[in-house]
């Protein structure tokens, strides 16, 4: 039985998830974080730079990409996981696979992050109740299509996934929305919901914003390459920190740590200089 995670969100402040990914495919960093000593390496350096949350993957989930199987998913985390928790900073786990996040929480994951919202594996509902952990819900879609009002989708879909929560039992205040930046949406859609993310708090629950070093951000910026995306990325979760988001998902944590630093700021009281 998975052990129910200490770990409480706090909601009084922005805060920034540091990407982690231990998989030779992932779109930006696949590759780089494959071995131990530097997957660790860089979950301090994330740490040191103010990282709130480590989000840790296994599988590449770009859009495009092939599947891993359960077993291959699991060699390539379970070598870090326990070293990776053991920093102390609260650790994501990236999956849509359920017996990967019972693992992960029984090992002291605090979050499972699902890119497809609860919709994918039926068993993931129950294992993320069990676990009594955090889960990131968000939007996706096998394909995108022009013609659908995509907020519109997002809603539905959004809706969907808290009735599974709520039927298996996770509690309101674990759940968080995430729209889903990039997959199964066109490019006019992606801005359109960054245009429009204040409309997500409709639905009560905490959102988080993934758009780091994202086609969107290329799209929007000349068509810089992958390692030249910082200051997009960084003006895109400004965006959504602005429009009431609570967590972005970055790869350049120090940045994005400042600029949550200067949002929580400027909606404080303060007392005159």
């Amino acid at each position: 039985m998975a052990r129910a995670s200490a770990y409480e969100l706090p909601t009084h402040r922005p805060h920034v998830m540091g990407i982690l990914n231990v998989t030779p495919d992932s779109f930006s960093d696949g590759g780089r974080h494959t071995t131990v000593a530097g997957a660790l390496d860089h979950a301090r350096r994330m740490i040191a730079e103010g990282a709130d949350i480590l989000d840790l993957g296994g599988e590449s989930t770009r859009p495009g990409s092939a599947p891993v199987a359960e077993n291959e998913e699991w060699a390539r985390l379970e070598p870090v996981l326990d070293q990776v928790i053991a920093l102390e900073t609260p650790v994501s786990i990236d999956t849509y696979k359920a017996e990967i996040a019972r693992r992960a929480c029984a090992a002291g994951a605090a979050i499972v992050n699902d890119v497809w919202g609860l919709q994918k594996d039926p068993a993931m509902a129950d294992t993320v109740a069990e676990a009594g952990v955090y889960v990131v819900m968000m939007h996706n879609r096998l394909k995108a299509d022009g013609d659908i009002d995509i907020l519109d989708e997002i809603d539905r879909f959004f809706e969907t996934s808290m009735r599974l929560a709520d039927k298996a039992g996770i509690k309101r205040e674990k759940q968080i929305l995430d729209p889903g930046f990039g997959f199964g949406k066109t490019m006019d859609q992606n801005f359109r919901v960054l245009n429009q993310l204040e409309t997500l708090k409709k639905h009560g629950l905490p959102i988080l914003a993934g758009a780091s070093r994202k086609r969107m951000i290329a799209a929007a910026t000349g068509g810089r390459d992958m390692e030249d995306r910082l200051f997009g990325s960084l003006a895109a979760h400004l965006i959504s920190f602005m429009k009431g988001a609570a967590i972005v998902r970055a790869h350049d944590v120090g940045p994005h740590v400042d600029a949550a630093r200067m949002i929580e700021a400027t909606t404080l009281e303060r007392a005159p200089d």
